[in-house]
Formats: structure tokens, sequence, C-alpha cells
């Protein structure tokens, strides 16, 4: 997977994976890296998709309908990407935490739906919920910060709340933190996803 990976000034801390939404490229969420902690060692990730010349993590057959079959595909190839560049860049499996907007986040989602211990914790900013009726992993512990627009198009608050609730379900720690906007990712949503990363990460 075409990719950057930066080593960051604490070496044996968390390293996080970018994941940019529909369009991006692993160039779009560097910025938000520095935010949310500038010493991080950062693997940041362009999906494999190409959906009308915008770059995706995953299929889908129409605008909030995913394409599960493909989704299932792309999220072992991202899980099998992972640990390879784990080994390549020498950097601790363990310590991986997701830092997804949009489809990238449905795509760490996904991550954590189907991998117990994929990642350490995620912040998912607007995501949907990947799959329905399925057995999570026991994420006892897992910490997850979730960014939601209360006039999110895309991604209702209905929806918000019923991954808050299946996450919990499965024992996860989560924080739902609400913005009086859209889809877009402002700086106070942000600001409140870095404030959550120091107080579960940086303590």
């Amino acid at each position: 997977m075409k990719h950057i990976f930066h080593q960051g000034s604490d070496a044996r801390g968390p390293v996080l994976l970018l994941l940019h939404g529909t369009g991006g490229t692993e160039q779009d969420l560097i910025p938000l890296a520095s935010h949310i902690d500038r010493g991080a060692s950062y693997l940041s990730v362009r999906g494999n998709v190409v959906e009308n010349g915008m770059p995706r993590f995953f299929r889908r057959l129409a605008e909030g309908v995913f394409d599960e079959v493909d989704l299932i595909a792309r999220t072992k190839e991202l899980h099998e990407f992972l640990d390879q560049a784990a080994n390549d860049y020498g950097f601790d499996r363990s310590q991986v935490i997701a830092l997804g907007y949009s489809n990238g986040a449905n795509i760490a989602g996904s991550l954590i739906f189907h991998y117990p211990h994929a990642l350490r914790g995620a912040i998912l900013h607007h995501p949907m919920v990947p799959r329905r009726g399925v057995t999570l992993p026991d994420l006892k512990g897992m910490p997850i910060f979730m960014g939601a627009g209360r006039n999110d198009m895309m991604c209702s608050a209905q929806e918000s709340e019923e991954l808050k609730a299946i996450l919990q379900g499965a024992h996860a720690e989560v924080t739902l933190h609400w913005e009086n906007a859209g889809h877009q990712l402002t700086s106070t949503e942000i600001a409140a996803a870095a404030a959550w990363y120091q107080e579960y990460f940086k303590k």
C-alpha cells in the first residue's frame, strides 16, 4: 500500500496510523498528527480503491452503502500491511493508534470489528457502522474517540449513537464528542481529540 512512515522522537511510544477520507491521499492527515502528538511516529496510508478518480479504502455500492465483501478483503489487506510495516520499520505493532476521517475512520472501525488487538486505540472522525449483525472481539480497555456532527448529512446522529453502543457493548471505552456542524472536521473537534489523546496515552 502506498504510504509514508515518519519516525518520531518517541521511538517507543504510540504510532499514529493515518487514514484519509474519500478523495484524500497519504499526505492529508499529516498536519493533524502533529496536533495530536508532535513526537509520535506516524504511518500514513493511501487507500487502494479508486472511485471516480478518488482514493478510498474500500468500495461502496452507493453513498452510505458499503460493499461488505470488499470491506472485509480490504480490512484484511490493511491488517496484513500493518504487520509488514511494523517489521520493515521496526515499530512496536502493539502501539498502533488509528487516526481516521470519514472513509478512513470506517476502515479503522472495520479493523476494530474484525481483528482483536489490531489497534491500541482509535480516533475516529465521523465514522459509520462498518458492519451490522457481527460479533465483535472483546475490546475491554480499548480507548476510542468518536467525533460526530449533529448536522452531518453523511453520518446521522442516530448512526453515531449506534456505533458508540456497539463498541461499548464489546467493552471499549468510548468518548463521543459532538459538534454543531456537518461532516467537516472542525478545529474544536481536533482540539477535543488531542485533549482526549493526552488523557489516555500521555499520562
